[in-house]
């Protein structure tokens, strides 16, 4: 195999641990770009690399591990609610795609992998999501293997503790329900659309302080649902539509204005039959891999 031809065979483990580790997609491609060339370089300095997989997941984690750190102050000086970056999936999982690789994808996870230092996001990502052993995680992070089982535990003990999110368990019901709450919407229609949310719903929007959305959460079934029937038609009346999307592997839509630039994305959290979540992402940063960027959201954060 080639340099290229043994890079892209791993391509897909390289960026799954890079994104789920930073949380965006410009990040986590750089991150894999970056991998590779100290592969290659490696080679070219006569470096014998038995294993390919383990150097590139290797190098991916230390360089995510790296960026992390070094990011840590500006996402504690973010602007109103922190969402990742939108990635858009297909609505079926690969073979391999267990239902911890699924639920690991999605924003409400990711939000939670925030309350872990990056060495303990990255332990804990290989142990509970791509299934390394201890000793393969202690080679990966530099640590002891008794160390890598201590952080382990305490960041699963972090992120039990933070409310580890649940999710349907049947793609067919997620997206039955968020057809049901899109159609709801559409219509104007209260009465249906209190049914799909749940009594405890809120609603999170991300714009970064650069574009449109609410500094706080809201929650609460009818606060929600009043909400989301007076935001709609405002893009409605500016020529925005949506597209359905599946986002982080949650039903969601793809919003854009007039001009086919996307304004904003939108992701549904679903549990027991009901919307449990709303996150949506406007800040104009976190859409540009998505293509041209609407300006119809940039606008002053909504009260």
């Amino acid at each position: 195999m080639t340099e290229a031809e043994i890079f892209n065979e791993h391509r897909r483990l390289m960026f799954s641990i890079a994104y789920r580790m930073t949380g965006s997609v410009s990040d986590a491609e750089d991150i894999v770009q970056d991998a590779y060339l100290r592969y290659a370089r490696a080679l070219n300095e006569g470096t014998v690399v038995e294993n390919p997989q383990a150097f590139l997941a290797t190098v991916t984690t230390r360089l995510a591990i790296t960026h992390l750190t070094s990011a840590r102050v500006r996402r504690e000086s973010y602007v109103g609610s922190w969402l990742p970056e939108p990635l858009l999936t297909d609505q079926t999982p690969g073979p391999e795609e267990h239902a911890a690789m699924s639920d690991s994808l999605t924003m409400a996870f990711l939000v939670l992998l925030e309350s872990l230092n990056p060495t303990e996001r990255a332990v804990f990502l290989l142990r509970e999501v791509f299934g390394y052993d201890y000793a393969e995680i202690a080679e990966i992070t530099g640590k002891s293997e008794q160390n890598a089982r201590q952080i382990f535990a305490r960041a699963r003990r972090r992120v039990d503790e933070g409310g580890r999110p649940r999710f349907e368990a049947s793609r067919e019901a997620s997206a039955e329900v968020a057809r049901r709450f899109f159609a709801a919407i559409d219509g104007g229609d209260m009465n249906v659309l209190l049914e799909v949310l749940s009594p405890d719903v809120v609603t999170i929007g991300d714009g970064g302080g650069k574009a449109g959305a609410t500094r706080v959460p809201i929650a609460g079934r009818l606060r929600v649902a009043r909400f989301l029937l007076s935001l709609f038609p405002r893009g409605r009346k500016l020529g925005a539509y949506g597209e359905p999307a599946w986002v982080n592997g949650q039903p969601g839509t793809v919003w854009y204005d007039a001009q086919g630039r996307v304004a904003a994305v939108l992701a549904l959290d679903i549990a027991d039959g009901a919307v449990q979540a709303v996150r949506s992402v406007v800040n104009p940063d976190k859409l540009a891999h998505l293509g041209p960027v609407s300006d119809i959201a940039l606008r002053p954060p909504l009260e």
